[in-house]
Formats: structure tokens, C-alpha cells, sequence
């Protein structure tokens, strides 16, 4: 018997799991991710199984994490958003090499569009480039669904199983046909060969030779897989190749009777056989794929026979932002005019009686305060330059502030505050957030105080992981005894309450601290406006 629940794609991704025998979660916040790990935390089922599921101080030790457990034969997974896996990537490709012991699903939420991302990476290339298989739903009932099929798989090939989710997908919601009884956790067991997760060279040879085998094993699954569909229709002037949400998309513009032969994909790597079916059998392909051209790129050898293949790379598909049933329609016109059972369904021009509204940091923020501050104590400098980072923060880039000049990824601001110091900038400064500081801060920062290096950076620690929703920061209540620990001098490590009634004190200990020509560190502090009403609310 079975249940139906409203889930976004997130949720019923982390309830599958849940069901699937999960003993622990692990990820660090980030969107369109972060509702993957709250799930875990608030559901009674794992609260009642006691299964992990605290915030990582960054996805590489996320992924580390999982990996760990893996390794003792219990089912993991952590989850990220596709930057994220920038971070985690170190792990995560030499996990295809170690394997996996207990099922291992590594998430990773993509964000085509970049509603809150630096790029539009496509997380497949991943998959692809460390030799694991992927899995990549294409509604939120294949999210859920996919969890227990993707510990099994991960099991039954001794490999981790990368899911690929996207925003549109991870964030809205759709009815899920959910199991009633839950798989009973593993038992703790540990692999038959652990010489293999010791990847000294020796090792690594053979695991990579074994690897390399595998892919003709992770194929033929593909080619089995309930998630790859070769649908076959009556007009062969096109054939159509869709992944993941991008099928979604198809078969809404055609109200879900699509007149052209259809392979859905979505679980890698590629259905390869499907896809010669669909080759020889229509008189042209048409790629829509939710990302960058990866399909695509893979299949542009067949061309050798003389078939035009349309999509991204052709201009055909549009390469930049999210897809959508109009932009599908529109590619689909583009090679077949006048396609038949096309719907004209053209979304709506937005409204002009609606006021813009930019992003902006809330008000009663410190990190206002903070730029504030700043902005005054830079005045009578010639060229400041301040190094921002990820987080609330970020939008002091914006009006009123104008206060930073960089931001690339996480804990790069002090890192770049100290290659300009290198160069002769003066002054420096680095600006970031308590929970940016724990997750890729410190390293940088320890390098800044070994050189002691001419800049000041500034820790707006707000208490919490403010942009994603106020999740704990594993440095809260430590960032002094962090800096102290790396070194850093005392008479230079200075904290002040972020508050409009210190922005003088706060203006000259900037100007002290930029004059000082070495390594210094302000932790400005003040509870996170929103976590503060949470908090004063429960009370």
C-alpha cells in the first residue's frame, strides 16, 4: 500500500532516501540544495532512527563524510548545490577509485539561470569525468523513486551514484506516491577488499584498470535502467532527445502526446544503443537537455553519416538559462515549421503594475552597519580595494553601499585581499561571513598570518548560515579561538558589536587596524536580524 504526499523535489528526494534504509546525511547548505538536508532534520522517521544528519563545515568534508560511512557498509548521501561540487571534487573523483561499500548517492542541484550561483555548471560532466554513473529525475516522483533505486545500484556496482537535480525541479512541487514501510537500515560491514580504498599508486593502478572495465557494466545498466525510455511515434522526419526535467518540458508542449519518436534519458552514462535505434531511424535529431550541450557533444560523431543533429551548439536550443514547454516548442519549430500537436501556450508578459524589487540586505542587518562603517573608514584612502565573498553580504556589492569589488567563490576573499597585498595594493581588505570563514576562510587566512600579510579582514559573523535560510555555522562561538589557533597576532584581533551606535568606534578601528601594515582581523557581531525574531518567537 502506498500514500501520496505533496513534495518539492528536494523533499521527495530525501524521503526516498529515508525509506531506502538512509543512515546518514551530509551536506552544507546552498540553493537550490539546502531543503534536502532540512527534510532529513525535521522528518520523525530518521529523528526516530537517530539518522545523521548535522551541516558540514563544507561540501568536501561533506563528501568525506559519506564516503566514510559508505565504507562501513551503512547507506549515505550528501548533498550539495553544482558549485559545491567544485569544493567536494577532490573526494568525489577519487571515490570512483575506492568505490563504494554501503549504497552512496552524491546530490548535486544544479541552477541554470543562476537564480542565486556564480555559473550555470552542469553536473553531468562530473559524472562523466570520474567514471560514475548518474542518475537525473525528471519529476518528483523519479526523485524519490531514484533514492532506492540508486542505493541499489550503487551497491550492486560498488561505485557511487551521482543525482542530478535542478532548480526548477529541486523547489516546486508535485503528488508522490510514497512506500509505507521503510527498508530497514544496513548492518555495519565493511568491504571485501579494503585494500582498495588505500590509494597509493599500486593501488590506484589496479582500481583504475577495474574502473575502466566497469564502463561497459555502468552502460548496459543504462540501457536496462526503468528511468531510460525509448518512446516510439509515427513522424520520423525528427527525432528528439531529452534528459531529466527537459522531457517534462517536451512533453508539456505537446499536452503529452509527442507525434515524434522520443528517448528520454535519464540515467548515464548514455543509453547508447537507444540512441542508434533513434539515429537510424529518424531523418534528423533534435537535442533539448536541461544544461549545457553534454548530450550533444557526445553525439556529434554519429554525424559522420550525413544526419544533421540539432541543439545548443546549432543555436537551435537556446544554451543560456532554464528551458521551458515554449522554448522546446520554438526549437521544435525551428526544424519542423509547422510540427503538428504543438501547444500555443505562450506564458503571460509580466505585469507593469508590479514594482521591481532588488535584492537587499533586510533591514536591522550588522552587515549593513559593517559597510557603513567601512565605506567611511576607506574615505581617505587612495584606492581601496575590498575583496567580498559569498553570502548575505554579497549584495553590499549593490546600492547604497557599493562596498566590494570582488566575489568569486567561497573563502576567496582573503586569499585575493592577499595576492593584491602581494602586488603592492594598499589598502587590502577582506570581507566574510562567519559560516564562508569555517567552510574555505581559515586556509587562506592562515597564509595571510604566516606572511602577515598587509591586509584586514573583516568576519561578519552574523551567528548563523544567513543566506540559506539560518542553518547552524559550525564556527559559531569560536572565530576568535579559530583565528588564535592559526596564529594570529592578539593585539590585532579585535571584535566590536555591529550596531548603529558604534559606527564611529567601528569606522576609526577600521582605520587602526588598515594603518597597522600586517595582518588583522575585526570580528564585527550581530545575531542575524531573522534568526533573531526565530529565536525571540520560541522563547
Amino acid at each position: 500500500m502506498k500514500t501520496k504526499q505533496l513534495l518539492l523535489g528536494d523533499e521527495a528526494l530525501a524521503l526516498g532516501a529515508i525509506y531506502a534504509g538512509l543512515s546518514g546525511a551530509y551536506a552544507y547548505p546552498g540553493t537550490p540544495s539546502t531543503e534536502i538536508l532540512e527534510f532529513v532534520q525535521k522528518n520523525p522517521l530518521a529523528r526516530e532512527r537517530k539518522i545523521h544528519s548535522h551541516w558540514s563545515s563544507n561540501e568536501k568534508t561533506a563528501m568525506e563524510e559519506a564516503l566514510g560511512m559508505s565504507f562501513c557498509g551503512k547507506r549515505a548521501m550528501t548533498s550539495m548545490k553544482h558549485v559545491g561540487l567544485n569544493v567536494a571534487a577532490d573526494p568525489f573523483v577519487n571515490s570512483a577509485m575506492t568505490g563504494a561499500n554501503g549504497g552512496l548517492l552524491v546530490i548535486a542541484a544544479d541552477d541554470p539561470s543562476m537564480h542565486s550561483s556564480q555559473n550555470e555548471q552542469d553536473s553531468r560532466f562530473y559524472a562523466d569525468f570520474a567514471m560514475i554513473p548518474a542518475l537525473e529525475p525528471s519529476d518528483q516522483q523519479e526523485a524519490y523513486d531514484m533514492a532506492r533505486y540508486g542505493f541499489e545500484l550503487s551497491e550492486r556496482l560498488a561505485i557511487p551514484v551521482l543525482t542530478r537535480l535542478v532548480t526548477r525541479l529541486s523547489h516546486s512541487r508535485a503528488v508522490v506516491e510514497t512506500h509505507d514501510t521503510p527498508l530497514a537500515e544496513n548492518e555495519l560491514h565493511y568491504p571485501a577488499n579494503p585494500k582498495q580504498w588505500v590509494l597509493m599508486p599500486a593501488m590506484s593502478k589496479i582500481r583504475n584498470r577495474r574502473l575502466i572495465a566497469d564502463q561497459e557494466e555502468f552502460v548496459k545498466a543504462s540501457e536496462k535502467s526503468p528511468f531510460n525510455a525509448y518512446n516510439e511515434a509515427a513522424d520520423h522526419r525528427l527525432g528528439i532527445i531529452a534528459n531529466g526535467i527537459a522531457y517534462n518540458y517536451l512533453m508539456e508542449a505537446f499536452g503529452g502526446n509527442c507525434p515524434f519518436p522520443v528517448v528520454k534519458i535519464s540515467q548515464y552514462p548514455l543509453p547508447m544503443s537507444m540512441l542508434r535505434r533513434l539515429y537510424n531511424s529518424c531523418d534528423a535529431l533534435l537535442i533539448t537537455e536541461e544544461g549545457q550541450p553534454y548530450i550533444e557533444q557526445k553525439l556529434r560523431g554519429l554525424n559522420e553519416q550525413g544526419k544533421k543533429i540539432y541543439g545548443k551548439l546549432t543555436g537551435n536550443v537556446v544554451r543560456d538559462g532554464e528551458l521551458n514547454p515554449d522554448l522546446i516548442a520554438e526549437a521544435i519549430r525551428s526544424v519542423i515549421p509547422n510540427a503538428p500537436g504543438l501547444i500555443n501556450n505562450q506564458a503571460p508578459a509580466a505585469s507593469q503594475i508590479v514594482a521591481p524589487r532588488p535584492p537587499m540586505l533586510c533591514q536591522g542587518c550588522g552587515h549593513r552597519d559593517v559597510y557603513s562603517a567601512l565605506n567611511s573608514a576607506l574615505e581617505n584612502y587612495d584606492s581601496p580595494r575590498v575583496f567580498g565573498d559569498i553570502g548575505c553580504y554579497t549584495l553590499g556589492f549593490l546600492k547604497p553601499f557599493n562596498a566590494i569589488d570582488t566575489c568569486v567563490d567561497m573563502g576567496a576573499s582573503i586569499t585575493m585581499a592577499k595576492g593584491a597585498a602581494d602586488a603592492g595594493q594598499h589598502p587590502a581588505v577582506a570581507i566574510i561571513g562567519d559560516s564562508t570563514f569555517t567552510h574555505s576562510g581559515m586556509t587562506g587566512l592562515l597564509d595571510a598570518i604566516n606572511e602577515d600579510s598587509d591586509i584586514l579582514v573583516i568576519i561578519s559573523d552574523n551567528l548563523t548560515t544567513g543566506m540559506t535560510g539560518g542553518q547552524d555555522s559550525q564556527g559559531t562561538g569560536k572565530i576568535e579561538e579559530i583565528c588564535l589557533g592559526l596564529g594570529a597576532d592578539p593585539k590585532h584581533l579585535r571584535t566590536i558589536d555591529s550596531l548603529p551606535k558604534n559606527h564611529a568606534e567601528m569606522t576609526a578601528l577600521f582605520r587602526e587596524e588598515i594603518d597597522h601594515h600586517g595582518c588583522s582581523i575585526v570580528v564585527a557581531r550581530r545575531e542575524c536580524i531573522q534568526t533573531a525574531r526565530r529565536h525571540a518567537a520560541k522563547k
